[in-house]
């Protein structure tokens, strides 16, 4: 009994997702998607200009914006179902945060931090395409806790610490 209930809390969380309000799976903890194309930035959305897509509730700064992702939801929504694009690189689907993202050939990727932005940015073509073989083959559609305790206990032979991309990122800086 006790592991089919953390089977079933572990299989909730299929995108990164928050709670607020009557918004049980918010995204972008309610920032606007399409403001990050629009505005440059994430802007707050509004709780009464939502929409639900592939079971999860986008919330927009403004009309425009709610029609322009109604329109075309895939051009907006964060990639990876907005988990962490660097963590992608190693299988691991941990959060990714609204405010760290970067847009790259017009998709919305999102990061756990400015480090996590950083080490992805080092070989970005090379990480872009890890990111997308794993989302493909192994991550989308898994249940993203145990997938992500998979790969930090059975991790990919790429797989490199914080530490050690501390370092590259450093000694790619000329520190020491």
């Amino acid at each position: 009994m006790l592991f089919r209930s953390l089977l079933t809390a572990a299989g909730c969380a299929t995108h990164n997702t928050v709670s607020d309000g009557d918004d049980s799976r918010l995204m972008l903890k309610g920032h606007d998607p399409v403001s990050y194309f629009t505005a440059g930035k994430p802007l707050p959305g509004r709780p009464d200009l939502k929409m639900d897509h592939e079971g999860v509730t986008y919330r927009f700064a403004n009309e425009a914006n709610l029609a322009q992702f109604r329109a075309a939801p895939d051009k907006f929504k964060p990639q990876y179902n907005g988990f962490c694009s660097n963590g992608m690189v190693y299988a691991i689907p941990l959060g990714g945060n609204h405010d760290t993202y970067k847009i790259i050939d017009g998709r919305l990727f999102m990061f756990g931090g400015a480090g996590s932005k950083r080490y992805f940015e080092m070989d970005q073509e090379r990480n872009l395409k890890l990111a997308e073989s794993y989302w493909k083959t192994e991550v989308q559609g898994s249940i993203p806790r145990i997938q992500s305790w998979k790969r930090l206990i059975f991790k990919v032979p790429h797989y490199k610490t914080n530490r050690e991309l501390a370092a590259e990122w450093e000694a790619r800086q000329g520190k020491k």
